[in-house]
């Protein structure tokens, strides 16, 4: 079973439509889950994916439009029905607490838990979070108000344990988290068992970058080189190219040269425009460029290194 994935709740842009949820993701890493952008209806596309609401405990916002957190007033009254304790941080733009505080002053009093916020500087690429699985980074991204996205590193793991050499030299139970910390085993004859002859190297971490909204903005591309999975916003086809500039949105060509010039293992793109019915040519247009693309949809999971 994979350790690290996303799973996307809705990726369409800001004007409803019946075919797309408003853009919202859920990283599974390591049994934790971290939520990117909360738009309406999150919470109902969390129940149908059936992934467990406790297990949330920080929120990434990438910017202050609607269909990025409008979601969030219901989720957060959600958590507190559902008893939650445990603090909830909310990463984003430093507008977020302005628009979020009085709205929880006001219809979600009495919170038996603590919303941290975390005010994130929209200008730089920084290190925003770290624990004990994953470290997030901040995106400059450049849209219409202050916005970034973010990159999750996963944190390094422990190497595996060679389970036919432990048998060998009959190595207790108790000496394993040594060795998996590096330690050579000494027997208690004395002789030192290497610890290369008990291990193998862990698995490389994996890293995944959320980019929406945004124009085409290549200053991104070292932070986001070599990744593992980058989820980059393809609102318009290229023919639309005019528009896209002045939304300050992306097309999926621009997003496919995005990838392929940073290298990234895999693309996905979202936050498609109301105005297509048919995806077909917003597949075709990011294909043409980086092959190795796939489209974004609601209740699809994608473990992140799988290719």
């Amino acid at each position: 079973m994979a350790d690290f994935k996303v799973n996307i709740l809705g990726c369409g842009s800001a004007l409803p439509t019946t075919r797309h949820w408003a853009t919202s993701q859920i990283i599974d890493l390591r049994d934790k889950l971290y939520m990117i952008d909360c738009g309406e209806g999150a919470q109902v596309q969390m129940r149908r994916m059936h992934i467990h609401f406790k297990r949330l405990t920080h929120i990434f916002i990438s910017h202050l439009h609607g269909d990025h957190c409008f979601g969030l007033p219901g989720l957060i009254s959600t958590l507190s029905m559902l008893g939650r304790t445990g603090d909830l941080v909310i990463h984003g733009p430093k507008e977020i607490e302005t628009f979020l505080q009085p709205i929880i002053n006001l219809f979600c009093k009495g919170l038996e838990f603590k919303i941290r916020f975390n005010l994130v500087d929209t200008t730089r690429h920084q290190l925003i979070m770290e624990d004990r699985s994953v470290s997030v980074y901040s995106i400059p991204l450049i849209h219409r108000i202050p916005t970034c996205g973010y990159l999750f590193v996963e944190k390094a793991k422990e190497p595996h344990i060679i389970r036919e050499m432990t048998d060998f030299y009959q190595i207790p139970v108790s000496w394993m988290k040594d060795i998996k910390q590096g330690k050579d085993y000494v027997t208690p004859e004395g002789e030192i068992v290497p610890n290369s002859r008990l291990t193998r190297p862990a698995d490389p971490p994996k890293r995944y970058a959320f980019c929406s909204d945004t124009i085409c903005n290549r200053r991104i591309i070292p932070m986001i080189e070599n990744i593992d999975l980058l989820y980059h916003e393809a609102t318009f086809c290229e023919n639309e190219l005019a528009r896209a500039k002045e939304t300050f949105h992306s097309t999926a060509r621009q997003a496919a040269e995005i990838a392929r010039d940073a290298h990234v293992k895999q693309l996905i793109i979202g936050h498609f425009s109301a105005r297509y019915n048919d995806l077909t040519t917003l597949y075709q247009e990011a294909t043409a460029i980086f092959p190795n693309t796939i489209l974004a949809e609601e209740g699809m999971t994608i473990n992140v290194g799988s290719v």
